[in-house]
């Protein structure tokens, strides 16, 4: 019999006897062989098997499966994915995986302002220039993709965060397999129940699933979905050579999220549309942004492409900057938070946040002014949420 401190080091046997009705949550930094050709087989990848958390790990994988599985519903597509510490930390990853110095990514004026950064800053250390323009101008971008063989990958947000503005997906997944360039998609905002950009012809898509995809806002966790393995693998390599990966508790807490997104979007969806047309209704209110509005100028594309517009909006009030802080001060049921997609109503006022380092100029003229204000819209009864607005635009 063994003495008692090797008793007390050691793992005992797994005692489950049978299959659990709710996915276990895999605590282990490493994974026990067998034997040691087994372990030489799993290196080599002749055998499939769990070596180390960061590689792989099995709450992790089954939650990435379920994600890319949604990616794909109703195809014959089969689309792999990997899920990362953050949604940063996946479109860094993704850039760092498929991009080399000199090359250049075409993108968006009009993105989320920690993108902006990432791109303007760091990217630019690697030796990776980010051309930003208006990827709704399709013509424009494939002149540049025939006269710039540097430009190897189009990156977008679709809606656009916080303008609301829609890029045609289609054409863009056209454009990018006819100039082999990679073309990537956030599709945080939409989540796969209502955008699938993979059945469109887009290379990647990404999600900061800290967002709708989790829902109650208790994680920080990204992912990566695509369809072409060689690509994917790149990004596995990237993952886990720099460190990027997921830990099993945010993928834990992520998959019981997603098991009520239906639920949450389609309650999101209600009160936004709602909420969109009352607010164009305020004088107080300049203009509205949402893509389910006819008055929304990529309200068409939106049809097409989103089964529903969504639980994101912005609105311009009228008095600009100082209009926008008190508003913001104003609000007694809605929470001040940078973040989006949680059960409960989110506001963000992006030229005081999000956006702050992101130059006037640039922000204007990309649409996000000083008196924009971005929701978030939760699920709670309407006529609350309409309550407070209305005091905090009014006083």
């Amino acid at each position: 019999m063994a003495n008692i401190r090797t008793i007390i080091a050691r793992e005992f046997a797994d005692r489950k006897t049978t299959k659990p009705h709710v996915l276990p949550l895999y605590l282990t930094s490493a994974f026990a062989f067998d034997n040691i050709d087994e372990g030489i087989d799993i290196f080599k990848g002749v055998a499939q098997g769990h070596v180390y958390s960061r590689y792989a790990n099995p709450t992790i994988d089954t939650v990435a499966a379920k994600i890319a599985a949604l990616e794909t519903q109703g195809s014959d597509l089969e689309a792999s994915c990997l899920l990362l510490s953050s949604g940063m930390a996946a479109i860094s990853t993704v850039c760092l995986a498929l991009l080399k110095p000199y090359d250049k990514i075409l993108t968006q004026g009009n993105l989320y302002g920690g993108t902006t950064e990432l791109l303007s800053k760091i990217l630019k250390t690697w030796g990776v220039t980010p051309v930003f323009t208006d990827l709704q101008g399709t013509d424009w971008i494939e002149n540049q993709l025939k006269t710039d063989p540097s430009i190897r990958m189009i990156y977008g947000e679709t809606p656009a965060n916080p303008s609301m503005a829609c890029i045609d997906l289609e054409k863009l997944g056209s454009l990018g397999r006819k100039y082999g360039v990679t073309t990537v998609i956030d599709n945080t905002f939409c989540t796969p129940y209502l955008q699938q950009p993979l059945l469109y012809g887009i290379d990647l898509c990404l999600h900061s699933t800290t967002k709708y995809l989790n829902g109650h806002g208790n994680s920080i966790c990204g992912a990566v979905i695509g369809l072409d393995k060689e690509k994917m693998s790149k990004v596995w390599e990237a993952m886990k050579l720099v460190g990027t990966n997921s830990n099993a508790f945010d993928a834990w807490l992520l998959n019981n999220g997603l098991k009520t997104l239906a639920l949450r979007m389609d309650a999101h969806c209600a009160n936004t549309k709602e909420l969109a047309g009352w607010l164009e209704s305020l004088p107080e209110v300049e203009k509205v942004n949402y893509p389910g509005l006819e008055s929304h100028p990529d309200h068409v594309l939106a049809q097409k492409q989103m089964k529903k517009a969504g639980g994101m909006l912005s609105f311009e009030l009228r008095g600009g900057l100082e209009a926008g802080l008190r508003f913001m001060n104003r609000l007694k049921l809605c929470t001040l938070a940078p973040t989006l997609g949680d059960v409960d109503t989110l506001v963000l006022h992006p030229a005081s946040s999000s956006h702050l380092k992101v130059p006037r100029e640039v922000r204007i003229l990309n649409g996000i002014s000083d008196g924009l204000i971005r929701l978030s819209v939760g699920i709670e009864n309407v006529d609350d949420i309409k309550e407070d607005l209305l005091q905090a635009i009014r006083g």
